[in-house]
């Protein structure tokens, strides 16, 4: 996977960011793309061929790899990466939608004519389509570490499971290769994904919060324009 061209795709959308946004962005690459590309993907590249059990019987290795094993976690994070930068591209393409419209506009009224004082600012349905990519991408960040306890009952692995899957003749007892290994990195991955929700939930509350600081303020305004109005209406009727 090239995930350069991810990062130069999603460093578009820091044009529209807040500063929530550019250090969940850096949170993403450095702490998870970088460190799955780099260490865990290695970590889990033979984790089938190095899963042993005390047993000969043919088929009995892999049968209980895959009874134990599902999912791999490697793939199991990249689906998550993938899937999480998804809702991002929504704030990409509803700025080149506004500013196909600007384009538009201006070739029908005039090089001069403005449809958007700033196709890039956050007013109006922008705020809520930049707004529903934070829950999605929340969203999507919580299911997938529930997937992960789902399947696995647990964010540790085991050292060793017993495993009575046909066609084992008994129970028979597998060894996992590096445990220990696999449990820091599927532990610092958890830890950066719940890192990553932590600040989308921060950028939400933020946003929320000064669009009601700008409601209040455009209404006060509003109000006080109202009073001046009314006050003159009062004078020139005197």
């Amino acid at each position: 996977m090239d995930w350069k061209s991810l990062q130069d795709l999603l460093s578009g959308v820091n044009k529209y960011s807040t500063a929530f946004s550019r250090i969940w962005l850096s949170l993403f690459f450095v702490f998870r793309v970088m460190v799955f590309v780099v260490a865990a993907e290695r970590v889990w590249s033979e984790d089938q061929g190095h899963f042993d059990c005390d047993t000969r019987q043919p088929g009995c290795a892999n049968v209980c790899y895959n009874h134990f094993f599902p999912v791999s976690h490697v793939r199991l994070w990249a689906l998550q990466l993938i899937f999480v930068t998804c809702p991002s591209f929504l704030v990409v393409l509803h700025v080149a939608y506004r500013e196909e419209r600007e384009r538009k506009y201006r070739a029908k009224h005039g090089e001069h004519a403005r449809l958007y004082d700033n196709t890039g600012q956050k007013h109006g349905g922008l705020w809520w389509t930049y707004l529903l990519s934070l829950f999605f991408k929340t969203v999507i960040e919580v299911v997938f570490l529930y997937i992960l306890r789902y399947i696995y009952d647990s964010f540790s692995l085991p050292r060793r499971v017993k495993c009575d899957v046909s066609p084992c003749p008994n129970v028979v007892d597998c060894f996992v290769a590096r445990p220990t290994e696999k449990t820091v990195f599927t532990y610092f991955m958890v830890g950066a994904s719940v890192a990553c929700i932590i600040l989308n939930l921060c950028e939400i509350m933020y946003l929320i919060a000064m669009r009601v600081v700008m409601l209040k303020h455009h209404g006060a305004v509003r109000a006080s324009l109202k009073r001046t109005h009314s006050e003159k209406s009062t004078v020139m009727l005197k």
